[in-house]
């Protein structure tokens, strides 16, 4: 027997359970997300206590803790409002959005910037203070999508991809690179070659636009003595002698120790002043000590669900629009991902990037999580999802079905019908 979902799209009623249902993607975003924020709060409680407690006079061990679960109690909310927003919503604003990035970016070189650890790329009124940055990454993604899908059958012409799409990207990441920010603008690049690699750009400029993009990066990697000096000793023999390399070389102490099954929750030696950023660009390797190859392995695992569940949305979603957007936001939060996990490995020089959903920071917890509710919501538009979401009986009607029926038992009413009782 088959359910009629649309004119000429028959399901089976159990399709929605299998690997291949309308709602797969939903469900294994929703469920990575959750997963991952749950072991980032849990390691950042684990990772900071120490760092926490000599931050100031007074303080608790729970600070950083505490701050990170605030900004996640504001993200899910927000997080849940952008997965039930319709496609076309996120095509409305998606220049208005851009606009508002690029003004907040604007504020970081005004009297509301703040300068730290060599960048300038935060804005600071009283106590709030956030990174402006990350804004602009989901609002890029979202604008890109909207130029590229109504390009699409114009952008095998260099014009079409240049103007408006690759001038305003290039605008965008220019104003973060004026704040030092090498880190950040790099995993904008890779979102703009994600978004423009599943519009159709063709390849040949792609491999034009690489070269370039190559001599500009090196450009900037020798602009400054830091970024020298990084790069100079990471490809150093001795780099575990020399002090730019200290906290690489502590991070694979952590994961040495921490062998198969880790040293146990809270047990961490490195995060006692002895692993700077343990809490933040270098929680992977906290998690390596404490929960040994097997966390690390589970972590891999969830943005490994993530990536499959998002490359599920591109294919299966007919609007060109929502796959534009999902692969620049896939390629954002995995491509980040991978480059913060290669940093605590010692396979890149450190660039100060979080590890997404994990590492503490509040404008970048916020931001991915409503990147992801977009994608959610994406997923929610599939062919059939809708459907099948709408026909799940939900959670009330759930529970209340479990407990009358619990109720009937203690009764002795029997809750179905025996088999054979000879009734018709």
């Amino acid at each position: 027997m088959t359910a009629t979902r649309g004119p000429d799209l028959e399901v089976s009623p159990r399709e929605p359970g299998t690997w291949n249902g309308p709602v797969t993607s939903y469900y294994l975003l929703i469920g990575a997300t959750g997963l991952l924020l749950s072991i980032g709060l849990v390691m950042v409680l684990s990772s900071s206590t120490v760092d926490s407690l000599t931050a100031s006079k007074g303080a608790t061990p729970y600070s950083v803790f505490l701050s990170q679960a605030q900004f996640a109690l504001i993200g899910l909310p927000i997080a849940w409002l952008a997965s039930r927003l319709p496609v076309r919503f996120y095509k409305a604003i998606a220049w208005p959005a851009l606009a508002v990035a690029v003004a907040l970016q604007l504020l970081v070189f005004t009297s509301l910037g703040i300068k730290a650890n060599g960048n300038r790329n935060w804005i600071g009124i009283g106590s709030f203070t956030m990174q402006p940055s990350e804004v602009l990454k989901l609002s890029l993604a979202v604008w890109l999508a909207s130029v590229l899908a109504t390009k699409r059958a114009l952008l095998h012409r260099w014009l079409h991809v240049i103007v408006p799409g690759l001038v305003v990207a290039m605008g965008v990441i220019g104003l973060v690179l004026l704040g030092d920010d090498l880190g950040t603008a790099l995993i904008m690049l890779v979102l703009v070659a994600g978004a423009m690699f599943i519009a159709g750009v063709p390849l040949r400029m792609f491999a034009v636009a690489g070269v370039l993009a190559g001599v500009v990066v090196v450009n900037l990697a020798q602009s400054t003595s830091t970024r020298v000096t990084r790069i100079t000793t990471f490809f150093s023999e001795d780099c575990d002698k020399l002090g730019p390399c200290y906290q690489t070389t502590r991070g694979l102490y952590a994961l040495a120790s921490g062998g198969l099954t880790g040293e146990g929750l809270g047990e961490s030696r490195q995060k006692w002043s002895g692993l700077p950023e343990g809490h933040n660009d270098f929680i992977f390797a906290v998690i390596g000590e404490e929960l040994g190859l097997l966390g690390t392995v589970l972590v891999l695992v969830l943005f490994a669900i993530l990536a499959v569940a998002m490359v599920r949305v591109i294919r299966r979603h007919a609007d060109p629009f929502a796959q534009i957007a999902t692969a620049g936001i896939a390629s954002w939060i995995l491509g980040q991902a991978l480059v913060n996990i290669a940093v605590v490995i010692g396979l890149l020089p450190v660039v100060g990037l979080p590890l997404p959903l994990v590492s503490a920071g509040g404008s970048a917890l916020i931001t991915t999580l409503v990147a992801l509710g977009v994608v959610v919501s994406f997923a929610r538009s599939e062919p059939g999802a809708a459907e099948a979401l709408r026909a799940r009986p939900g959670a009330v009607q759930r529970s209340l079905a479990v407990i009358g029926g619990a109720r009937g038992a203690d009764r002795g009413v029997p809750t179905r019908r025996p088999k054979g009782d000879g009734r018709g």
